[in-house]
């Protein structure tokens, strides 16, 4: 595939971040980064992070959390405040949810404006000392300088204080996100412990492999939510990777950071697999 091509083909919304009836809401956004990402924060709620803001949440606003599509966050939106997006919500009339919310909401609001962006799953090495913790972030190409940057769309001021984070966030260093291709290839070389990378109980080879294949649909514009799985996904069990499994694996992550020439084997390799295809209720 051309590069002009594959730009295209991240410019263009997916079935979880078109906008649909709401597009008009995205007219009159700011164009650049860092207010996009105020954004965003001024819209949702990370349910992890809520009771650090002082909000209690209920179980039936919990429920938000599963709501995949941009038009369902963006109709719950409208309904706990129906202001312009710009208007930052108070914290009780922000949609909750995720690292993921926020990743899917950047890449919806700069292909909106024909920004070629796409979330991707890995391991945010910030949130807890000496772990690598499950995050999602997303890239956006800098046409001036002709590179992905890799923004996290979640840390605003209050978490940048909490963590104590120094570096910019709209254009992350290397090494403060590692995609989940990279973590899995940096434990299969024995770089790094595997024990270091998940979250909560869940932590190990196994749950890098999970987010590996999340990693390589997102390249493919399926944006999952992070407990969604199927097929290839729920094959290994904690701690039971198979010797098959594994290689599987290595050419997955080998193919998600080979850069942009491996772009038509990334898609051929999601087409040619049916355990990567959703279930057929898997937007619902």
């Amino acid at each position: 595939m051309e590069a002009n091509d594959l730009l295209q083909y991240y410019a263009t919304h997916s079935v979880m971040t078109d906008p649909g009836e709401y597009r008009h809401l995205f007219d009159g956004l700011p164009t650049d980064i860092p207010s996009f990402c105020e954004v965003v924060q001024g819209l949702i709620l990370h349910t992890h992070w809520a009771e650090r803001y002082g909000m209690q949440i209920s179980k039936e606003r919990e429920r938000e959390n599963s709501l995949r599509k941009i038009t369902r966050q963006l109709a719950r939106i409208m309904e706990l405040d129906d202001s312009p997006l710009t208007v930052a919500r108070p914290l009780e009339k922000r949609v909750v949810g995720t690292c993921r919310d926020y990743s899917t909401f950047l890449t919806a609001f700069l292909r909106h404006q024909g920004v070629p962006a796409r979330a991707r799953c890995g391991f945010g090495t910030y949130f807890e000392p000496g772990k690598s913790v499950d995050h999602w972030t997303c890239q956006y190409w800098k046409a001036d300088e002709a590179r992905w940057v890799t923004v996290d769309a979640q840390i605003d001021q209050f978490q940048r204080n909490a963590l104590g984070i120094t570096f910019n966030t709209y254009n992350m260093p290397e090494g403060k996100f590692l995609s989940a291709g990279k973590a899995w290839q940096l434990c299969r070389a024995g770089k790094a412990d595997p024990q270091i990378f998940g979250i909560f109980d869940m932590w190990g080879l196994w749950f890098i492999a999970g987010n590996l294949v999340r990693d390589l649909l997102s390249l493919n514009k399926i944006e999952l939510l992070p407990w969604d799985g199927w097929g290839m996904i729920e094959e290994p069990k904690q701690e039971e990777l198979s010797q098959r499994y594994m290689e599987e694996m290595d050419r997955v992550a080998a193919l998600t950071l080979a850069g942009d020439e491996a772009f038509s084997k990334i898609r051929a390799f999601y087409k040619n697999d049916e355990r990567l295809c959703p279930s057929p209720d898997w937007e619902s």
